[in-house]
C-alpha cells in the first residue's frame, strides 16, 4: 500500500464542520492547516428528523469551500466522516450525494461507538504517557461520547443522543434561560448518563478529560472568570449556573471567554456537562486540544502503516463467533485465484481486495445464529454489529457481500439494482464461486482456470473433465447461471 506525506480529515459534526491537514513524519502527525465553520447541522433537523433546506444550503456552501482546500491532495489520503446529525437525519441519503459532490470526496457515516473510538484516538495522542485509566468525555452538537481507556487503547465506549445543539433547542428555545429549564436540562442529562453510569463510574478511572468545543468553551469561561484555576471544576460549574440564571437569556450573558459562535449553544452544553459531573461524581476535568479529526488522521495513518483497526476487528470477530479459520482461509485463497485468472485488477489502492478478504473470512459468521439461511444472519450481524474501524458504509458493503454469497441474487434488491458497480458485482461473483468450490471444506485443485468478466457476461473456463468428476459442483454452477441470468448477466462455464 502507498504511503503519503500529507493527510487530511474532514469532521462533519452536528455543530461545526472541521478540516485538518497534517504532515506525516514516521508515526507522527504535524498540523499544517485547519478550517472550522459553524454549520449547526443538528439545529436544522425538523420535528420529523429531516434536514431543512436552509441548513443543507449552509452545509453545502461550507463543503464547497473545504473542497477547494483539498484539491491537489491524493484522494486516498483524505477521509471525511459524518456523525450524529447525519446518523439520525431521515433524508441523509438525499443530502450526502450532494455533499460529496460539493466536497469532491466520499463521506462516511460512523456509528456512535466508532465516533467514540476515533475521539479517544485523537485525544490519547495529545496527552502525556500515563499508566492511569482515563475517562474522555466529548460533548458534540448532537451526541456525547464517553470513553475509558489506557494509553492508546480504549476499553469502554458509549455514545448518548444528547448534544449542545439539540439540548439548547429543546430546553432553551429562543435562548431563554431560567432556573426551571436549567434544572430540567440537567436532570435530563443525568437520566441519560445513568444508563451508562455503572461502567463509567468514578472507580473505573483516575483522570477525567474533556474534548471538543463545549469542553474548551467551558474551560475558557471558568478560567477567564476566575472560577476554576485549571480546566473544568464542579465548583466552577456552580458559579456558571448562577450566572446563566441571573442573565435570563444567552444574549445577556456578559462573560469573559464566551465567543459569539458558542453563545447560542452554551446553555445546552453546560447542562450536559453539569449532569455528567453530578452523575459520574467528577470533581475536576482537564481539557484536551485534540479530538475526533486528529483521531481520523491517526486512524488513516495506521491503515498505511499496517495497523488497520479493521483488520484487528475481523480477527476479533472470527474468535468471538468461532468461525472456522481454515475454511475461511480456503475461501479467501480460491477467491484470489479466480481474481488472478480474471486478469482484471480491482482498485489501485487495494481496498476492494481488502473487502474480498474480509468477506471471505467472515462469510460464515451467521452460523453462530443458525445454519438455515446463515448468509442472511451473516449480513445482519455485519451490518448491525459494533465493528471498530468500520464506517456504516463499509459495514453495509461487507454485509452485502455476506448476504449475496449464496441463494437468489434477485432477492437482494440492493445488489440487483442497476446502480451496483461492476467492481462490486465481480466481488460478489468471486465470493460465491469460492464458497461453491470449497463446499466440501477442502481446497479444490484449480489449474488452467480462465475467467472473463465484463459486467454483462461471465465465463468460467475449467480444465476438460474437471466438472464431470464433480457432479455436485456441476449442479451448483447450473443453479448459479440461473441466478445471474435473473439479474441480466449471462454466466457460462465449462
Amino acid at each position: 500500500m502507498k504511503t503519503y506525506d500529507t493527510l487530511a480529515a474532514v469532521d462533519l459534526g452536528s455543530n461545526s464542520f472541521r478540516l485538518e491537514v497534517a504532515r506525516v513524519s514516521g508515526d507522527q502527525l504535524y498540523p499544517l492547516d485547519s478550517l472550522k465553520e459553524t454549520v449547526r447541522l443538528a439545529g436544522g433537523l425538523t420535528s420529523d428528523k429531516r434536514l431543512d433546506e436552509a441548513t443543507q444550503a449552509r452545509a453545502l456552501a461550507c463543503l464547497h469551500r473545504f473542497g477547494e482546500r483539498l484539491r491537489g491532495l491524493s484522494p486516498e489520503a483524505i477521509r471525511c466522516v459524518g456523525t450524529s446529525a447525519l446518523r439520525v437525519a431521515k433524508n441523509a441519503d438525499e443530502f450526502i450525494p450532494k455533499a460529496e459532490i460539493a466536497l469532491g470526496h466520499p463521506i462516511e457515516i460512523v456509528a456512535g461507538r466508532e465516533e467514540a473510538r476515533l475521539i479517544y484516538l485523537g485525544v490519547a495522542h495529545s496527552l502525556p504517557a500515563s499508566p492511569d485509566r482515563r475517562l474522555v468525555v466529548d460533548i458534540g452538537g448532537g451526541s456525547t461520547e464517553f470513553i475509558i481507556g489506557q494509553g492508546l487503547k480504549p476499553h469502554e465506549r458509549e455514545s448518548l443522543h444528547m448534544g449542545c445543539v439539540n439540548f439548547s433547542n429543546r430546553f432553551f428555545p429562543g435562548g431563554v434561560v431560567d432556573k426551571a429549564a436549567l434544572k430540567a436540562a440537567e436532570v435530563a442529562a443525568r437520566v441519560e448518563v445513568e444508563r451508562i453510569a455503572r461502567e463509567f463510574s468514578r472507580g473505573n478511572w483516575q483522570q477525567a478529560v474533556g474534548s471538543s468545543g463545549t469542553a474548551r468553551a467551558l474551560r475558557e469561561i471558568l478560567e477567564q472568570n476566575g472560577w476554576s484555576p485549571h480546566g473544568i471544576s464542579a465548583a466552577g460549574l456552580d458559579q456558571l449556573r448562577t450566572q446563566l440564571v441571573r442573565a435570563g437569556h444567552v444574549e445577556a450573558l456578559d462573560l469573559a471567554g464566551l465567543s459569539r459562535d458558542r453563545r447560542p449553544v452554551i446553555a445546552g452544553g453546560f447542562a450536559i456537562m453539569a449532569g455528567i459531573f453530578a452523575e459520574l461524581d467528577i470533581e475536576r476535568m482537564e481539557v484536551a486540544e485534540t479530538a475526533m479529526r486528529e483521531g481520523i488522521l491517526y486512524d488513516l495513518l495506521g491503515r498505511f502503516h499496517k495497523q488497520d483497526m479493521r483488520g484487528a476487528t475481523v480477527e476479533e470477530f472470527m474468535r468471538r463467533y468461532h468461525i472456522d479459520a481454515q475454511q475461511a482461509a480456503r475461501v479467501k485463497r480460491v477467491a484470489r485465484k479466480l481474481l488472478a485468472a480474471a486478469g482484471r485488477p480491482l482498485d489501485e489502492e487495494g481496498r476492494d481486495l481488502l473487502f474480498l478478504d474480509w468477506a471471505a473470512r467472515l462469510h460464515e459468521i451467521g452460523l453462530s445464529v443458525s445454519h438455515g439461511g446463515y448468509h442472511r444472519h451473516s449480513g445482519y450481524i455485519l451490518e448491525n454489529a459494533d465493528m471498530p474501524g468500520f464506517s456504516r458504509t463499509e459495514q453495509a458493503r461487507l454485509a452485502l457481500l455476506a448476504r449475496t454469497q449464496r441463494g437468489a441474487l434477485v432477492k437482494v434488491p440492493e445488489f440487483a439494482a442497476a446502480s451496483v458497480s461492476d467492481g462490486d458485482r465481480l466481488l460478489v461473483w468471486l465470493l460465491r464461486q469460492a464458497v461453491i468450490l470449497c463446499r466440501s471444506r477442502a481446497e479444490p485443485r484449480l489449474s488452467d482456470v480462465q475467467v472473463e468478466f465484463n459486467g454483462k457476461r461471465i465465463r468460467l473456463g475449467l480444465p476438460e473433465g474437471w466438472l464431470a468428476r464433480r457432479p455436485l459442483t456441476q449442479r451448483a454452477l447450473d443453479e448459479e447461471a440461473v441466478h445471474w441470468h435473473a439479474i441480466g448477466i449471462k454466466y457460462v462455464f465449462g
